[in-house]
């Protein structure tokens, strides 16, 4: 018996759609997920026919972060993250619903993100014992200082219009669809090369965040989920109680 796809492909008139399905664990990023997620974007830069790339989901969560129970390895993740950093095409995010910690990552990596108004947001890392380190490198230079202070300390849940004011989202609407219309459209009128040169103009900076930091950084998160905090908050999450450093 075939496996059903986690990220199925779609094309149509140069965009390519790849969609997370795995509604069961909310999109969460497991080894299965990040492994097809990294195969369909390596696809997606090879094939002269795709202009642009859109991430988008089933379900009612974009992603809840890290798969708790088969997670990937933060190796893998970040790497996937490079990948769309460094995909030769824009890569743009639909995001109707939720979206947590790693989720996060995936669309401060995405040259533009879109959301509907309901859709919101959390850097919940912090509540199981662990720290946002790897996604940090897409998004701390998109993100308003005081703002990424804020939530990535506190957890705290956020909407759509707040993700848009502090750099998280290109935009929020009351259709994600009709949204990205006019930006999908335009996409289809440019170049190739004008588009990948100018993806290299605006991802400098994350690029060679990259290479300076993500060994370092990967090193941390494994470090932080094997400790007994971590432990501690992941159990406590998947129990649906409270950790034992709740004051």
């Amino acid at each position: 018996m075939t496996r059903q796809a986690l990220v199925p492909t779609t094309h149509e008139r140069g965009i390519t759609t790849l969609t997370l399905d795995s509604p069961a664990n909310r999109n969460a990023l497991s080894a299965s997920l990040v492994r097809e997620l990294a195969t369909a974007l390596e696809r997606c830069g090879k094939d002269p026919s795709v202009r642009a790339v859109v991430l988008a989901h089933t379900g009612n969560t974009f992603s809840a972060g890290a798969d708790l129970k088969v997670p990937a390895s933060p190796y893998a993740f970040v790497e996937v993250l490079r990948q769309i950093t460094e995909l030769p095409k824009p890569v743009l995010a639909r995001v109707d619903g939720h979206a947590r910690a790693g989720g996060l990552g995936l669309l401060g990596a995405c040259d533009m993100a879109f959301a509907s108004l309901s859709s919101d947001f959390a850097f919940s890392e912090v509540r199981i014992g662990v720290a946002p380190a790897v996604i940090s490198i897409p998004l701390l230079p998109r993100l308003d200082a005081r703002a990424a202070s804020r939530y990535f300390l506190t957890g705290e849940v956020f909407a759509g219009t707040r993700a848009q004011e502090i750099g998280l989202l290109t935009e929020t609407a009351p259709d994600v669809d009709a949204a990205m219309a006019p930006v999908v459209d335009a996409l289809r009128r440019a170049s190739p090369q004008g588009l990948a040169e100018s993806k290299r103009l605006l991802t400098a900076g994350v690029r060679a965040a990259f290479d300076r930091d993500a060994e370092d950084l990967v090193q941390r998160s494994a470090a932080l989920f094997a400790s007994a905090e971590a432990r501690e908050g992941v159990t406590a999450h998947l129990e649906r109680r409270d950790p034992a450093w709740l004051l």
